[in-house]
């Protein structure tokens, strides 16, 4: 299967295929990290990038302490 006809068929798939299909790519980029060049490397850290700024939109629980009156837990 080429990337075109994989990356064709991931809109049609379930959030949790699309999620393990994920998983598996990353864990494999993992197992061959030694071998990534830089901007493999940058790609992978832009990617994890993106999805952790997902988890942090303004008034989610990530955020909870932020929100807080008194001290700054950031500051610790």
């Amino acid at each position: 299967m080429q990337i075109k006809e994989i990356l064709q068929a991931l809109p049609s798939l379930s959030i949790s295929d699309r999620l393990k299909i994920a998983e598996s790519a990353l864990q494999l980029v993992i197992q061959e990290k030694h071998s990534l060049t830089k901007d493999e490397q940058k790609r992978q850290l832009t990617l994890a990038a993106m999805t952790a700024i997902a988890d942090y939109p303004s008034g989610s629980e990530l955020n909870i302490f932020s929100d807080l009156e008194g001290e700054d837990f950031r500051n610790y």
